[in-house]
């Protein structure tokens, strides 16, 4: 199993997207925010949550036609190599792609609505991925918490086979940490949008930190964030075992072993799964007909995710399939936090999973009356239609988190 290749920029050095000129009566700074979360100073970045639709992304790519001859080289033995013409730029076209205002997930009333819900449930959302920076300022109050573990001394104290596993639990390493360092952004940055906490000066999570909580399974490691079916395995009976109901799963691979697809049909929670980022080339292609597990097992405990780019439109790079990808949702330059008390821009289907993982989470918390195949169900039949959509995702739409709270009211 792998991670996702996600592309990740600083936010200080964000030069591939840009705000669009607006009417100096409009009053908002930055290129995404209408008052989101005037708490939190990078909320103004969080397009998804609040689309104005002054988001443009440039492009530069090569016009094949305005090439001249190729040039051939020779040696003594004929020819060598073959390369192309100096290039300038007149041999590239620059092709810009506009948001759409109202593009997002619709969720400044949802989270109106969840205040407003009463007799509210505690969630726990596990993180399979690459570990996670709990000590960030924006996800500390976020954590998971073992209770029936004491920190530090030395001994499984609740007798579940794994020692001083406060936070959550290492099956790389088969310790209690985790987070090594940088090469767990991957899983920070899911952590991040599920659910850090909101008016603190960061960013704006989905779900409520005091009732939703991210327990750590850092079952992916390494440059490549690659892990075993057997460690992720490990990681899914764990996070059962320790009460978690909703699981969040931003990797995938062509290969699925009995045991592994047997964990998640038989586990009682939900799984909310990355749809995968296409080909060598970073094409997307139909996981119907070329299968990537988890996204592709046809289980009703799982709801697969592809990338929507800010103008409606699949991104070029996600996969779909009208039968094993279920709703899109926003994945391309999502910000979110990183280690080390930073943050980041990363894009991918690993980003647009966690979207819908933090609305599934406060859907649970506040719709005590759903039980978790209820919640699916919300989220899909709540989707927001879209025609760019239509016969690539089995919902048709895309994630409106308004809309699945209100779902059958």
């Amino acid at each position: 199993m792998t991670r996702f290749k996600a592309a990740a920029l600083v936010l200080a050095l964000c030069i591939a997207i840009q705000a669009v000129p607006f009417h100096t009566a409009y009053a908002a700074v930055g290129p995404g925010v209408d008052n989101l979360s005037l708490g939190d100073d990078y909320a103004d970045y969080q397009w998804a949550l609040n689309n104005d639709g002054r988001l443009r992304r440039t492009e530069r790519r090569l016009n094949i036609k305005t090439l001249e001859e190729l040039a051939l080289n020779y040696d003594e033995n004929g020819t060598s190599g073959i390369s192309l013409p100096p290039l300038g730029p007149s041999n590239y076209d620059s092709i810009a792609t506009d948001a759409v205002s109202g593009m997002d997930i619709n969720i400044k009333e949802a989270w109106d609505l969840y205040q407003q819900a009463e007799n509210k449930r505690q969630v726990v959302v596990a993180v399979i991925d690459t570990g996670i920076d709990i000590s960030h300022s924006d996800l500390k109050d976020s954590i998971w918490v073992n209770e029936h573990e004491i920190p530090g001394d030395g001994i499984d104290n609740d007798g579940n086979g794994y020692v001083d596993d406060v936070n959550g639990w290492n099956f790389i390493s088969n310790t209690n940490q985790v987070c090594t360092g940088t090469e767990d952004s991957h899983g920070t940055h899911a952590a991040g949008t599920i659910a850090a906490t909101k008016g603190n000066g960061g960013m704006a999570g989905i779900a409520d930190n005091s009732y939703v909580k991210i327990m750590s399974l850092k079952a992916l490691g390494g440059e490549e964030g690659k892990g075993s079916p057997e460690s992720v395995i490990a990681a899914i009976r764990y996070a059962e075992a320790n009460g978690a109901q909703i699981c969040n799963l931003s990797f995938g691979s062509s290969y699925c072993t009995d045991e592994f697809a047997a964990a998640i049909q038989n586990s009682n929670m939900l799984f909310v799964v990355a749809a995968g980022n296409g080909n060598q080339y970073e094409i997307g292609y139909n996981i119907d007909q070329s299968p990537v597990y988890p996204a592709s097992l046809p289980y009703d405990n799982v709801i697969s995710v592809g990338n929507l780019l800010f103008n409606g439109s699949l991104d070029e790079s996600s996969n779909y399939g009208p039968v094993s990808v279920d709703i899109a949702a926003p994945g391309t330059y999502i910000l979110s936090t990183v280690p080390d008390n930073s943050y980041a821009f990363m894009s991918g289907t690993s980003m647009a999973a966690p979207m819908v993982t933090g609305a599934a989470a406060m859907l649970y918390s506040a719709r005590t009356d759903l039980e978790l195949l209820d919640v699916k169900n919300a989220l899909l039949q709540s989707a927001h239609k879209l025609a760019t959509l239509k016969g690539r995702v089995l919902s048709g739409g895309m994630l409106d988190v308004t809309a699945a709270m209100k779902w059958g009211k």
